[in-house]
């Protein structure tokens, strides 16, 4: 579990992630650092609840595409939150991927920060 501190950087890093998306890519747009905030919230709630429910439904076609569909769940929960909701717009399923990728490798780097930041479990 992580401790407080720790979640409390990730969720900020996760937000500020999501502007640098929205400023790198026309195909995700955030309105403010609250909606920032909220969507990389929702994101990581959706991610924890659905994305296991999801990874299992979909085993078998992951496993025929060597793996490749996890990109379309990452897609999905994007674009589920960018759904639900304002102050944070996804321009299609395509945007999502792309949007998701960026995200994702922001949030490699996000997770790589905070080990060395906050070492240990």
């Amino acid at each position: 579990m992580l401790r407080p501190m720790k979640l409390l950087f990730r969720w900020l890093l996760s937000a500020t992630a999501l502007l640098a998306v929205a400023h790198l890519y026309s195909g995700v747009q955030v309105k403010s650092f609250s909606a920032a905030l909220i969507a990389a919230f929702v994101i990581g709630l959706f991610n924890t609840l659905l994305r296991p429910v999801l990874v299992l439904l979909t085993l078998p076609v992951t496993i025929v595409t060597l793996g490749l569909f996890l990109f379309v769940i990452n897609a999905t929960m994007f674009w589920l939150a960018s759904a639900s909701l304002t102050g944070f717009q996804v321009d299609g399923f395509g945007a999502a991927l792309l949007g998701s990728l960026l995200y994702s490798v922001l949030g490699l780097l996000i997770d790589s920060a905070l080990r060395q930041l906050f070492p240990g479990k």
